[in-house]
Formats: C-alpha cells, sequence, structure tokens
C-alpha cells in the first residue's frame, strides 16, 4: 500500500471491540474518521489467546445491543473464533472505516495549530482527535523473580496454545485468576501433574437460582458502580464460561489432582518457595462467594421474585491435603516439573503516545475516558467509567460517551469558525457603507 498523508476529523487506534464501538457511535454522530488497525478486526480474539478460550458472560450479555451472536444459545458461551467473528460482522453492519494492517508508531500534537500528526506504517496521518482503543491487554507482564534456567520452559499465558504445545512433565502455574485457572485445569484434565499458584481472589458463582453471575451484578446494580473499593481496582476474579459454565472451585480441582500452593515467592537454585497464604486466599474467595449469595437472596426476598432456592451453591468441600499441609516450597526437577504458565497478567504500553495524558506513574488520566489533554481519548479500560467498561457491552456505553463529548466539542468549533466566516462579511459590508456615505457628501445629497 503506498503511503499517504490524509487528514480526519477523528482518528481511532485500534479495531477490537473498543475501537468497533467507538466507530458505530461516531458513524451515527456523523463524525468522520477512521479506524487504524496493525492486524485484523478483533486479532487479540483469534491469536493472543489459547484455543479453547470461551467468552467468560454468556452469549446473552457478552454482546453489543445492536447485534446478537447468530446460530448461539443465549445461555451458551461463545468461543474465541466466533466472538472475533461477531465484531468483524458487526463492523461490516455500518461500514465501519477501518484500515487493517496499518501499525501506529507515534503520536505527537502539533505546534500552532490544532489537532495531532500521526506516524504510521503506511505514513502520515494528521488528527482533530484521537481515540486510543488499543485495550488493557498490551503487554504481557512477567515478573523478575522468574528463574533464569534454561532447564525449564516459561511462557506467559498469552503464548499458551494448548497442552500439547509444552514439552512433557509436569507444570507450574503462577496466578489463578480467570486465565490461569482455566489454563490449569485443561492441562489437569490432559493428564498433566499441575501446581496452581493461588492468591488473593474474587469467587463470584457461575450460576444462582437460575440466574447467571452476570445477571446477578446487573439487578444489583455492581456493574455500573463507578468507584471501586480502596485496593480492589485490579482485584483477580475467577469466574469462567469453560465446559459450559462452572462456579470455579479451589477445592474441588485439588481433590481432582491438581496441587494448590500459596503465592509464588521465589526462585533458588531449582527450588521455588511459597507463600504460607493459600488457606487465607481461599477463604477470602469464599467469603466473596458467600456475599454474592446473601445479596442475591436478600434481592428476591426484597423483590418478592420467584426463583427456586439453590443450597448447594453454599456448599464447601473439605479441605484437601495441599490446603491442610501447603508446600512451603518445591525441588523442581524432583517434581518433574518442565514448564512454568505465568498468568500474572498485562501493562499497558503508550510509549508511542507522546502526549499530556499521563499521570506521575505514567498511567492515563482522564474522567469517564475524556483525557486531561484535550483531544485525546482512552476507551476499553478497566474502571473507565464503571465496573462493566472493560467488558464488551460495558465498552459500547463508554464509546456512547465519548462520541456525545467529541459531537459537542465539533458544535463548539462549528460556532466559532461560523462566527469567524462572518466577520469578514460583516467588515466588507461596513467599509461598503461607509464609501457609499462619503460619496453622498461629496454630492450635496447630506
Amino acid at each position: 500500500m503506498k503511503a499517504e498523508k490524509v487528514s480526519i476529523d477523528t482518528l481511532v487506534i485500534g479495531a477490537g471491540q473498543a475501537g468497533v464501538a467507538m466507530s458505530e457511535h461516531l458513524s451515527k454522530s456523523g463524525v468522520p474518521h477512521l479506524v487504524l488497525e496493525r492486524d485484523r478486526v478483533a486479532e487479540r480474539w483469534r491469536t493472543g489467546r489459547w484455543d479453547s478460550l470461551v467468552a467468560n458472560g454468556p452469549a446473552w450479555h457478552d454482546r453489543f445491543p445492536g447485534m446478537e451472536f447468530e446460530g448461539l444459545d443465549p445461555d451458551a458461551f461463545a468461543g474465541k473464533e466466533q466472538v472475533a467473528d461477531y465484531f468483524v460482522a458487526y463492523a461490516k453492519k455500518f461500514n465501519a472505516p477501518i484500515r487493517t494492517g496499518v501499525e501506529v508508531t507515534h503520536v505527537e500534537r502539533l505546534r500552532g495549530r490544532p489537532g495531532f500528526t500521526v506516524q504510521t506504517s503506511n505514513g502520515t496521518f494528521e488528527a482533530n482527535r484521537v481515540v486510543v482503543a488499543t485495550g488493557p491487554f498490551q503487554r504481557p507482564v512477567i515478573p523478575g523473580i522468574a528463574p533464569k534456567d534454561p532447564r525449564l520452559t516459561q511462557m506467559h499465558s498469552a503464548d499458551y496454545r494448548n497442552p500439547a504445545q509444552l514439552p512433557d512433565g509436569a507444570v507450574l502455574v503462577v496466578g489463578a485468576g480467570s486465565s490461569g485457572t482455566q489454563i490449569a485445569d485443561e492441562l489437569r484434565r490432559a493428564g498433566r501433574t499441575v501446581y496452581l499458584s493461588v492468591g488473593p481472589h474474587d469467587r463470584p458463582p457461575r450460576a444462582y437460582r437460575n440466574r447467571d453471575f452476570c445477571w446477578w451484578l446487573g439487578v444489583l446494580g455492581e456493574w455500573d458502580k463507578e468507584v471501586a473499593g480502596p485496593g480492589r481496582e485490579h482485584v483477580t476474579i475467577a469466574v469462567s464460561g469453560a465446559y459450559g459454565g462452572q462456579t470455579i472451585d479451589f477445592r474441588r480441582l485439588a481433590h481432582e489432582g491438581m496441587t494448590l500452593v500459596g503465592v509464588t515467592k521465589s526462585f533458588d537454585n531449582g527450588i521455588v518457595a511459597f507463600e504460607q497464604d493459600l488457606a487465607v486466599n481461599l477463604k477470602r474467595g469464599d467469603d466473596n462467594l458467600m456475599s454474592l449469595l446473601d445479596a442475591a437472596d436478600a434481592w428476591v426476598e426484597r423483590n418478592g421474585i420467584d426463583l427456586p432456592k439453590d443450597p448447594e451453591a453454599r456448599f464447601i468441600p473439605a479441605n484437601p491435603e495441599c490446603v491442610t499441609h501447603p508446600l512451603r516450597e518445591l525441588d523442581l526437577a524432583q517434581a518433574g516439573v518442565t514448564t512454568i504458565i505465568w498468568a500474572t497478567g498485562f501493562a499497558v504500553d503508550y510509549s508511542w503516545l507522546r502526549v499530556d495524558a499521563f499521570d506521575e506513574q505514567g498511567k492515563p488520566k482522564h474522567q469517564r475516558g475524556v483525557s486531561k489533554e484535550p483531544g485525546v481519548y482512552f476507551l476499553g479500560l478497566p474502571w473507565l467509567s464503571r465496573r462493566g467498561s472493560s467488558f464488551i457491552w460495558g465498552v459500547w456505553h463508554d464509546a456512547k460517551h465519548i462520541a456525545d463529548h467529541i459531537g459537542t466539542q465539533r458544535k463548539y468549533l462549528d460556532y466559532r469558525d461560523a462566527a469567524q466566516r462572518e466577520r469578514p462579511a460583516a467588515a466588507t459590508n461596513t467599509a461598503r457603507d461607509e464609501s457609499h456615505a462619503s460619496t453622498l457628501n461629496e454630492i450635496g445629497v447630506n
């Protein structure tokens, strides 16, 4: 593709769920825009996930308001390819102006005039506004404690695909959120010996009283909470739609053959040490589960809704041996561990965005996605405006707010431009009137 220089009102960077949602609302508002994507639409869903991944929410919930998943039971959990295909079809529905295969390498504010210059792999763009829709999963994070041991295969969960990808032997999975737990369970089902390092977490029920937990968080107002509790902005949530959707129960996994350990603390000469916090972390998950069940029961009673009781949801299995006598350390070679999978999250990377839009820690500084740098917006980040902001349906609503803000700014600028156009006309009329009066004076009419 030939390099070019393009001017556009609004440039959206990223064509995942956030970029597609943003484009829809900008299109509805009549805002000229382009969406730039370095790969394909929703590429992270296709190649940035393991093979068996399904959405964490049911199809009726994890979608945009304007389209359902075709051929999928609303209560089922869409596979990653189905999710990616959904966004491709959604973008085609309104003919989203998306250019794929274009990587943004540099953004900075123009000098002496409004807007930004955007350097890409396909030339330079100039835009009055830039929407950063690259999401929170940009740079996989592996902690510095990772051992420098060539005998071990180590990878981030972003690079895991399936059990056959790994060498023979046992596996240590570090991190017990949705990704780490699903990967560990898949490996256990494939016959691997698995050690799962469990940290502090929330553990909501997959379903309760014949309603999915996504529904419960909705009617209880949890999705719309605008501020996270102290220290809860990045709480790990153990929930899964795998195998038809089941409540994650770490004790059950242990009784089925998985070995649970506490937070991974350090590595030294092939020996990994664990914090002695496993029982405490499991108790925290239990408390979270029970608090949600209590809130759901109270809601049912308060509203007089006829939903079947579900006493089994409160059943906690007996502590397995790995909990009552937790491992303090593990000799990896002796245990046959050949692989470590780090399910330890992601960090954002805005090194290419050279504008004054960040705080002292380098995090985006914004209010509901409207950056402190005029003309720069962020979309798709956790807690952008509420708890549901990083979910498919949540990002759609956040995109509408940003599109409305852009539309309002355009109206103000249209007024300014109209006023500037009127001034020269008014000045011309005044000069003409003054000239006419002077002529009349000269011929003695006045």
